[in-house]
C-alpha cells in the first residue's frame, strides 16, 4: 500500500507537516524537531536499502557494465545540464539556483525501479542503473556542484570536500554495509526482507514532508515558477532517457527503464543534503524536496502509460492468433 500509492501519502504527510500547528496545541512539531536527525535517518535509509539489493542485481552492474555506465553516462550528464540551465531564470535568487543544480546532480531515485515495474520495463537494468549511479554519486556530485558554485562568495573546494564526505558515509558506505550484512546473516536478509522497503519509504517521505513543512511560507512565494521549472527538468529529462536508449539500440523494456531512472531523482538524498551543506541556507532544500512531487506524478503517469499500451498490444496480438 505504501509502494503503490507514494505520491497519495506523500501529498498526505506532507499536508500534516504543514498544518500540524493548526491541528495540534503545544509547541511540539515531530516533524520540524527532526530536522536535526535527517541525515541519520537517511543514512539508515540507505543501509536497508543496501541489505534489499538482490545478490543477483548487483553481479549484473559488472556483468552489463558496457550498458550500465552508458545509461549513467546521460544520467550524470543530462540532468546536471538540464539543472544548470534552468537555474538561469533565479540568477536573482542564489539559494534556488544551487537547489535546482542540486536536483540535477543527485543520483537516480529508488523509486524509478518501482515504476518501471508498473511500466513493464526492465526492472533488472532499472536496479542496476540506480546501483551504478548512488556508488558513483561521491566522486561526480561534489565535482558539479564545484562548478555550479565557483565564481560566489561559497568556498567550492571545502563544499566538494563537505559533498565527498557525506555521500561516502551516508550513501556509499551504508549501501555496501548493508548488503554485506544481508549476505552474511540470514537472519537480518529476512526481516530487512519483511519491513526494509516500508522503513525506507516511509523515511523518504518524512524527509520531504519536513522539507516542505520547514518552507512553506517561502515556497508560496516561488511556488509556480520553480515548479515549472523543474517540471521542465523533469520532462526533458524522460525525453532525453528515452531517446538515449533509442541511440544506444537498446530494447524497448530497457529504453523505459533508462527513461525513469534519468527523469527521477534521489530527492530525499539532495534535500537532506542541501541541510548539510548549506545548514544557514534553508532555501536551498526546497527545489529537491519539490521535484519529488513532480516526478513521482510524471513518472507515475508514464508508468500507467506504458503499462496499457503494452496490455493493449498483448490483446492484439491474442486476437490476431486467436
Amino acid at each position: 500500500m505504501l509502494q503503490r500509492f507514494l505520491l497519495l501519502w506523500l501529498i498526505l504527510l506532507s499536508g500534516v507537516a504543514v498544518i500540524w500547528d493548526d491541528i495540534v496545541p503545544g509547541d511540539f512539531h515531530p516533524f520540524h524537531d527532526s530536522q536535526p536527525y535527517l541525515g541519520y535517518l537517511f543514512t539508515a535509509t540507505m543501509f536497508v536499502i543496501g541489505s534489499l539489493l538482490p545478490r543477483e542485481e548487483v553481479r549484473e552492474v559488472f556483468r552489463r557494465w558496457h550498458t550500465v555506465l552508458s545509461g549513467t553516462f546521460v544520467q550524470y550528464t543530462l540532468m546536471p545540464g538540464l539543472g544548470y540551465l534552468m537555474s538561469l531564470f533565479f540568477l536573482d535568487q542564489p539559494e534556488l539556483r544551487i537547489g535546482i543544480i542540486l536536483v540535477g546532480c543527485v543520483p537516480g531515485a529508488m523509486a524509478s525501479n518501482v515504476l518501471t515495474l508498473t511500466a513493464r520495463g526492465n526492472v533488472s537494468y532499472s536496479v542496476c542503473l540506480t546501483t551504478s549511479a548512488t556508488l558513483l554519486s561521491p566522486l561526480v556530485v561534489p565535482l558539479f556542484l564545484y562548478l555550479a558554485v565557483s565564481g560566489t562568495e561559497i568556498d567550492a573546494v571545502q563544499l566538494a570536500k563537505n559533498s565527498f564526505v557525506n555521500l561516502l558515509t551516508q550513501v556509499v558506505l551504508p549501501v555496501i554495509t548493508g548488503h554485506m550484512l544481508s549476505l552474511l546473516v540470514g537472519s537480518f536478509q529476512r526481516v530487512m526482507q519483511r519491513y526494509g522497503a516500508t522503513f525506507a519509504n516511509f523515511s523518504i517521505l518524512w524527509i520531504i514532508a519536513t522539507i516542505i513543512s520547514l518552507n512553506a511560507a517561502r515556497l508560496q512565494q516561488v511556488f509556480f515558477s520553480l515548479a515549472l521549472v523543474l517540471l521542465v527538468i523533469n520532462l526533458l529529462g524522460y525525453l532525453g532517457g528515452y531517446l538515449s536508449g533509442v541511440a544506444f539500440e537498446l530494447d524497448e523494456a530497457k529504453r523505459r527503464a533508462l527513461t525513469l531512472e534519468v527523469g527521477m531523482q534521489n530527492a530525499g538524498l539532495g534535500a537532506v543534503l542541501a541541510g548539510q551543506l548549506f545548514p544557514d541556507q534553508e532555501l536551498i532544500a526546497l527545489p529537491p524536496a519539490l521535484y519529488m512531487f513532480g516526478c513521482m506524478l510524471t513518472g507515475t503517469i508514464l508508468a500507467q502509460i506504458w503499462s496499457r499500451r503494452t496490455a493493449s498490444q498483448a490483446k492484439q496480438v491474442e486476437g490476431s492468433n486467436e
